[in-house]
Order: structure tokens, then sequence, then C-alpha cells
């Protein structure tokens, strides 16, 4: 069954024999990813449609089985929807925003991740992971019909790395033999468990929490409403200590039941043992289900001291894992790609420092430790280790049900947001004071609808300047960058999200739609010292 459901997906690049395997020298090739996961192939459309040639190393032949990651976030769609993919994973996919918290029986709260309107994409979909890289594979396949420098190879396995101070030579297995390349750099996107940082012998430090959940993907026909919905102390006898459920495409719905840490892994995967689980949970209501795909998992927060290795750069859950509750994993990788992506571009084509990459490092590093915080807070919350904290815990619902004080406090997974990077060196110091928060030096840009597009539309993947009501000259010769003026009063939206409580207001934005700057009024010079100060061209001071 699970063999015939994912052979839509399997086997996307079956094993090719390369001119590289019959090269007299080690071919060499601009950038060399290894690990063909949704992140790896993200980072490949990245660089590959900013004309960069790029290699995916990948030691199996398309995607794995089981639905793995399913919720994929507003700002993990929008990195998606600017290369090119995003199309089809709404298509699929089942968009939610509505989330419903309860302790036993009862209903403590809703929320909702997205009240506000004006937004290309919902808070988040819910999209079984081999679709998501499907559709990344798909758009590779367009990109590559249009001249787009991608290539993929399957079944090739990375089994040795060197690098030096210009170069990283790779030792590849295949299934006619080994053979070598160089690449001028190299990007791991090979997965938690990483060979290449095993290879490179560097660490993965973190923490490991005491307690089990088991993934059990059912096809069922159920009238439950499209929403997140999470038990404390579930009210169905032997599902454990929690449970989560969430609607997926094709009639499918995740369910987590959170089982303890003191378990036989081989009998709570016997399909018996499942099924009682199951039953206790859905029988009531008289629903008949089909078992698609079963796992356990392990809480574990960990990264590397750093993700950036001379000229290996670590990406996804290579260099950082967090919990799955919270849904981090694959949108904080998309997010490393879109921080990493343009950087890159410009160092190879030297309009950059070096040193700009490791501003790489600084920002990501400071979103995965976010991660970690808010992953970690989660994992304390659902899973009290001590009568002490169970009891602040289940008080914390009993207050939340009629409290709205309470119900911040209540932390049934806290879900992935994109970080703001306020400390960045890249940032320069906010000078619009009384505008909004949201939108401050070091923030995603928020999207806003304007005559039939968006505003990220229109942003793209360069540096652009955005003016509300003040007129910019042209600045070409200046910067490299696009230039986007917008009269008062032309779209409330944008100027609710930008301007806040000021008149008029210049922003710089950077190719990942972050907020490098921004200013009350129109200077040449104040926007062209952060423009040098955002591509690591000028001081820091």
């Amino acid at each position: 069954m699970l063999e015939d459901r994912y052979n839509l997906a399997h086997r996307l690049y079956p094993y090719s024999r390369s001119v590289d395997q019959d090269a007299a020298t080690p071919a060499h090739h601009q950038v060399i990813v290894i690990g063909g996961g949704p992140v790896g192939m993200a980072a490949a459309l990245e660089l590959g449609l900013k004309g960069i040639e790029t290699l995916v190393l990948d030691d199996h032949e398309g995607v794995g089985q089981g639905s793995r990651a399913i919720c994929f976030s507003k700002r993990c769609l929008e990195i998606a929807h600017r290369l090119g993919a995003a199309g089809p994973m709404m298509e699929k996919g089942v968009e939610w925003s509505l989330g419903r918290v309860f302790h036993g029986e009862r209903e403590v709260f809703e929320f909702n991740l997205l009240p506000e309107e004006g937004h290309r994409f919902p808070a988040f979909i819910n999209l079984q992971q081999p679709y998501f890289e499907k559709y990344l594979v798909e758009r590779i396949r367009q990109a590559q019909a249009e001249g787009v420098p991608i290539e993929i190879r399957g079944r090739n396995k990375v089994t040795d790395i060197d690098t030096d101070s210009d170069k990283v030579a790779l030792q590849i297995e295949t299934p006619d033999g080994q053979y070598s390349l160089t690449a001028d750099w190299v990007i791991a996107a090979d997965g938690a468990g990483s060979p290449t940082r095993k290879m490179m012998g560097l660490g993965f430090d973190g923490k490991v929490f005491e307690d089990n959940f088991l993934i059990a993907d059912v096809r069922m026909k159920a009238d439950f409403p499209v929403e997140r919905r999470f038990w404390f102390e579930p009210p169905f006898k032997g599902s454990g200590d929690s449970a989560l459920l969430h609607k997926q495409p094709d009639g499918e719905w995740r369910i987590d039941f959170q089982i303890g840490w003191h378990i036989d892994r081989e009998k709570e995967l016997q399909d018996e043992n499942i099924r009682a689980r199951l039953d206790a949970m859905l029988s009531p209501m008289g629903i008949d289900y089909e078992i698609v795909w079963t796992s356990i998992y392990t809480f574990q927060c960990r990264r590397m001291e750093k993700f950036r290795h001379d000229r290996v750069i670590f990406v996804g859950d290579s260099c950082h894992q967090v919990s799955p509750f919270g849904a981090r994993g694959c949108n904080s990788g998309m997010q490393d790609v879109d921080n990493l992506g343009w950087k890159l571009k410009r160092v190879i084509d030297g309009l950059s420092p070096e040193e700009l990459l490791d501003s790489y490092d600084e920002e990501r590093i400071a979103a995965t430790d976010e991660n970690i915080l808010n992953s970690t807070r989660s994992t304390d919350f659902i899973t009290p280790k001590s009568t002490i904290s169970k009891v602040f815990r289940n008080a914390v619902l009993d207050l939340s049900e009629e409290n709205d004080f309470a119900r911040p406090f209540v932390n049934s997974g806290r879900l992935s947001i994109p970080a703001t990077l306020d400390g960045s060196t890249l940032n320069t110091q906010d000078d619009l004071p009384g505008a909004p928060a949201r939108s401050r030096p070091g923030a995603v840009c928020p999207d806003a609808p304007l005559d039939g597009d968006f505003l990220l539309d229109r942003l793209g993947g360069r540096f652009a300047v955005l003016a509300i009501g003040v007129d910019v000259p042209d600045f070409q010769g200046d910067i490299d960058a696009d230039r986007l003026m917008f009269s008062k009063g032309q779209f409330p939206v944008l100027e609710e999200r930008y301007l806040g409580g000021t008149e008029q207001a210049i922003y710089l934005i950077r190719p990942d739609q972050h907020v490098a700057g921004r200013w009350a009024d129109w200077s040449i010079d104040a926007v062209c010292k952060a423009f040098g100060r955002a591509t690591g061209m000028a001081e820091k001071g």
C-alpha cells in the first residue's frame, strides 16, 4: 500500500551515469548540494534561478515514504512562490489558520494564526512532505527546460569530503563505482543524521527530551473541521498524555499520541497496539479508518556550533533540529536557503566579500536559538516531568477556559513564525519613530495587497527601496536596487503595515525580503550606507 501511494513521488531522478564519471580528472562545479530533500531542492532552485551552476547529489532516487513534515507556514509558501513552486502546493494542500485546545473533554479556547485579511497565503497549509518535495523537483525540471543550470543525480552518495581555501573535493559512490568531483562551494542539506557533518568531525549538541510520540497517518471519512485540534489529557482511554489531530490531503489525517518515555518501541508499533489507540479515539464516533503510515519520534533540540565551515555551508536539519510540535523543521530550513542564496550569489559574483557569508551564521544561528527556545518551552508544557509542574500546567489550562490573561501561557506547540533578526550586523538603526514594530529593521516584510497582486511579488528577490508618500529620484549608479514608489492614500493596508502613525517612509529591503533599514525622509547618503552595511561592503561600527 505504501509503495503504491508513493510511486507518484518515488524515483523522481533515477540513477544515470554522468560524463563526470568518465573524466580523466575530477570535474569541477560552482556549487554542489548534498541531499535531495525539500531544503536541498529549494537550495538548488534558489541558486540555479540566480544563474549559479548547481549540482544536487542524493543517495536516493526520489522522496522517501511517510508524510513526515506536513505543516508549511505562510513564510515558507512565500519563499516557494518566489521560486515558482507554490502553485501546486496550494492547489493540493489543506489551508488552515484556526487551532483549538482541549483539556480532557472541555474546550479551553481557540486561536487564529492569521486573523487579518490582505495576504496572498494562509497561515499554514497541510501537505504531506513527499508532495512538497515532488513539486520542488517538478519546478526544477521546468527550470532546466528553460536553461536554468541545475542537475540532479540520484544514487550518488558522498563518501568523503575535503575542503581547502579555494575548493572542496568530494568522493562519490554510485552503482557503477566511485568517482571524484570538486566544487567552489558545498551546501550540506543531508538531514539530521548528516553524513557530511560526521565526515567533517563536527558536533551536533543539544538535548533529548524523555518522551515519545506515536504518529499515525490514517485515511478516513470524517466531518471534523479543517483546524488544528490538541488535547491535554485526552478523554479517549489509552491514547496517552496528549493527542493532536490534523487534516491532510487525500482524505488522510495526522494523529499524534504522547506515549511516554519507558516504552517498547517494537511493541508500540505493532498493528494491534496502534489500532487500540486509534479505536479508543475514533470508534465512539463510528469512524472507520485505514492506517497509511506510522512512526515513533522523540523530541530533540540540537544545533551545530557554526553552520558555515569555510566552503561547506550547512542548511536545514543537517545543522539544527527541533521537536516536530510547532512545525519548525522544514519551515526553518526554507528560511536558511532564503537567507543564504542572495549572499552566496553576491560572493560568487565578486560583489561582496566572502565575509558576508559570516552573517548567514550569525542570523540563522540566532533564528535557530529562538526556535529551540520556543520548542523547549512547548515540550516542557506538553510533557511536565514532575507532579508540581503538571499541577501548574493543569491550573493554567483551567484558568484559560474563562480568563484571557492565562491563554498566552498555554503552550500546545508554538507554531512557526519567521525570526526577526533584531541583532543582525546587517541592519541599520531604525530611524522611523512611530512606525509599526512588525516592519522594523530585521523583520520579514509584511505582505500587502496592491492592484491585482501583492507587495512581495513586486519586491521579488533583489534589493529594493520602498517609498510611501515620498518621491525618490533615480539612484541607479549609487546602489543596485529596484525602486517601488506609492502615493499616500493609494493602498491603505500597505500604509497600515508600513507607516502606522507616520506620514511617509523609506524602506531598504534585502533580497530575502527582510527590512535592512527605514527612514522618515529620503537621503541617498543614508540609504547608500545602509546598502553597504547590508551587503558587507561597509564597516559595521
